[in-house]
């Protein structure tokens, strides 16, 4: 698939062109979701399926519509959470079924609105808890006097 847009296209272009054909390809999964009767009473779910879709795709690394062990590896170093391999290898067990050594947006949307409590998912609440609770102060710093200081 890469392939052939690499001859036409490079670099960025290349990449923007896989980034918007990844992006339709989980925004049609999405749709089934939206239409899946057993989520019809999950509440804000198109707002959900959104934020889960654009966090996907930050660490789908290779474009190719799977998170491998190193894109895993990747997230949770980024979220603050540094795992062992092992550790990562039980997450993709636990949310495939040990089917497979790789996590489909399929896997990740059922796992995020699963009443299971994943590993994954509750690493992902997490880091959106944080984000909320300490907002960034914006600007310059306040000017402060020598009898303030310490």
């Amino acid at each position: 698939m890469s392939v052939a847009l690499s001859n036409r296209f490079q670099g960025g272009k290349a990449f923007g062109l896989l980034k918007a054909r990844q992006e339709r390809r989980l925004a049609e999964i999405n749709r089934e979701f939206l239409c899946d009767q057993k989520y019809s009473d999950e509440e804000n779910l198109p707002e959900k399926l959104a934020a889960f879709k654009e966090k996907y795709m930050e660490f789908d690394l290779n474009n190719e519509g799977e998170i491998d062990l190193m894109s895993l590896k990747r997230m949770m170093e980024k979220l603050g959470v540094p795992k062992t391999h092992l550790e990562m290898k039980k997450m993709i067990s636990e949310v495939t079924g040990g089917v497979s050594d790789t996590i489909s947006y399929r896997d990740f949307v059922n796992v995020m609105l699963g009443k299971r409590s994943a590993v994954l998912k509750l690493v992902m609440m997490f880091e959106g808890k944080a984000n909320e609770s300490s907002p960034k102060p914006v600007g310059p710093p306040p000017e402060r006097d020598i009898a303030s200081l310490p």
